[in-house]
C-alpha cells in the first residue's frame, strides 16, 4: 500500500430538519390545535484514530465527506429523525488543521480518540412550540440550521520514541532490521528507503520502545535535493535522535562533513528539532581494521567536537547494538519518570513538541508555496510568438 502522510479533505455536517406547520384534523375534534413536530438534528463529522491504519491514501481518492441531514418534523407532534454522525477513521498520529484559519483543531495520538471537526445543524421548531393562551393557532415555524463546512488538512506523523537520522546508505534500515522485527528494504544503492518505517525494539521482558527510520537526507535537502525534508516532520514526535554515520563510506566522502551537512539541514527545517537530544552512532565499524578502529572513530569524534554520547556499532553483524538499545531504554525510562514526577518538566517538553510541530508546518507550507510558484513559472508561455507569426496579405484580384 502506498504511504501517504498528507491529505486535504472537505467535511460537511448534516443540516437540521425543518419544523412542521400542521394542525390536528380529526372527526369530532373541532379546533384540534397545532400539532407540527420539530425537525431532527443533522449528523456531525468526527475523526477517529484507528491503530489498524498507517496511511492517509483513502482520502486522496475521496475528498468530500458529508454527514446525514436531519429529517423534517411532521404532524401529530412527530419529531424528525436525527441524522447519523459520520465517523472517519484516520491513523494514530494524525494532526488536523483548518486550512482556512490555519488553526490546529486537534492531534489524535491514542487509538480510539475522537475529534469533532464539523458541528451538526440544529433542528427547526414546529408550530406546536409557538402555541400560547393568546396564540391558539400559530403558523410560525423555524428552519433547521446549516451544518458546518470545513476544509481540512490531515498531517500524519508517525509515533515513535526514537528517530534515526543520517545520509542515504548510512545503515539506518539495516540497523532497524537488526534490533527489531521490521523488515525495510535494504540494498547497495542510495534512497532504498522511500517511506518511514517503524520497528518495536524489545530490550527485555516488558521493556520496549518504538524506533522510526526515515529516508536519508543529503546536502541541499531543504531546497528539495534528494527526497527533500518532508519526512523530517515524522521526527518531531520522537524523544531521542540517533544520528547514524558511515565511518567508511564507499565513495570516499568525509563522515565529518556528512554529519555537519545533516545538522545544517536540521537547523533549516526546525531549530527546536536540531536542539533535540541526539546521540552519535558510528556505524559499519567492521569495515575498518580492528587495530585502526578505535583511532579512526576517535578522530571523527574529535574533529566534530562531539560532546554527547557516542556508540560504535556494526548494524550488519549486530556488534554494539545491544549496549546501544539498552542505553536508549534507560534514557527513555528516565525521561518518562522525570515527566511523571516533575509537572514543570512535562509542560516544557509539551511546549517543545508544539514548537517543533509549528516550525515543521511553517517550513513545509513555505516549500509548498515555492513549488507552486515554480510550477506556475514553468507553465507560462515565455517564448516570443512573433517569431512564429505568418503574415497574410490579401491582394485584390
Amino acid at each position: 500500500m502506498k504511504f501517504v502522510d498528507e491529505a486535504t479533505i472537505i467535511v460537511e455536517a448534516g443540516k437540521g430538519g425543518h419544523g412542521c406547520l400542521s394542525f390536528r384534523r380529526e372527526k369530532y375534534v373541532p379546533k384540534g390545535g397545532p400539532d407540527g413536530g420539530d425537525g431532527g438534528d443533522g449528523g456531525s463529522v468526527y475523526l477517529e484514530a484507528d491503530e489498524a491504519l498507517n496511511t492517509l491514501i483513502d482520502y486522496r481518492f475521496q475528498r468530500k465527506h458529508k454527514a446525514q441531514n436531519g429529517e423534517p418534523g411532521s404532524g401529530r407532534n412527530c419529531t424528525g429523525t436525527k441524522g447519523e454522525d459520520l465517523v472517519l477513521p484516520v491513523p494514530v498520529g494524525t494532526t488536523v488543521v483548518d486550512m482556512d484559519t490555519h488553526e490546529v483543531l486537534g492531534d489524535l495520538t491514542h487509538a480510539g480518540e475522537r475529534l469533532k471537526v464539523a458541528q451538526c445543524g440544529f433542528h427547526g421548531l414546529g408550530n406546536t412550540r409557538f402555541k400560547s393562551s393568546v396564540n391558539r393557532a400559530p403558523r410560525q415555524t423555524t428552519k433547521g440550521s446549516e451544518g458546518e463546512l470545513r476544509n481540512l488538512r490531515l498531517e500524519l506523523k508517525v509515533l515513535a520514541d526514537v528517530g534515526l537520522l543520517g545520509m542515504p546508505n548510512a545503515g539506518k534500515s539495516t540497523f532497524i532490521r537488526s534490533v527489531s522485527a521490521a523488515k525495510p528494504k535494504v540494498a547497495d544503492y542510495p534512497f532504498t528507503t522511500l517511506v518511514p518505517n517503524l520497528g518495536v525494539v524489545s530490550v527485555q521482558a516488558h521493556q520496549s520502545f518504538v524506533i522510526a527510520d526515515i529516508p536519508g537526507l543529503i546536502e541541499g535537502a531543504a531546497e528539495g535535493a534528494g527526497l527533500g525534508i518532508r519526512f523530517l516532520k515524522h521526527l518531531v514526535r520522537t524523544r531521542l535522535l540517533l544520528h547514524l554515520v558511515d565511518v567508511a563510506p564507499y565513495d570516499g566522502s568525509s563522515p565529518v562533513e556528512s554529519v555537519r551537512a545533516i545538522e545544517h539541514e536540521l537547523e533549516k527545517f526546525s531549530e527546536t528539532l536540531a536542539s533535540r537530544e541526539r546521540w552519535l552512532v558510528l556505524n559499519k565499524v567492521d569495515m575498518v581494521s580492528e587495530p585502526d578502529r578505535e583511532a579512526h572513530c576517535q578522530a571523527i569524534v574529535d574533529e566534530l567536537g562531539w560532546k554527547g554520547p557516542v556508540f560504535w556499532i556494526s548494524a550488519l553483524s549486530g556488534e554494539g547494538t545491544k549496549p546501544l538499545t539498552q542505553a536508549v531504554m534507560r534514557w527513555i525510562e528516565d525521561q518518562a519518570q522525570e515527566e511523571a514526577e516533575n509537572p514543570e518538566f512535562a509542560e516544557q517538553e509539551a511546549e517543545r513538541r508544539r514548537q517543533m510541530d509549528e516550525e515543521a508546518r511553517l517550513k513545509l507550507e513555505s516549500d509548498r508555496q515555492a513549488r507552486r510558484a515554480a510550477r506556475k513559472e514553468d507553465d507560462d508561455d515565455d517564448f516570443d510568438d512573433d517569431d512564429y507569426d505568418v503574415e497574410v496579405v490579401y491582394a485584390p484580384e
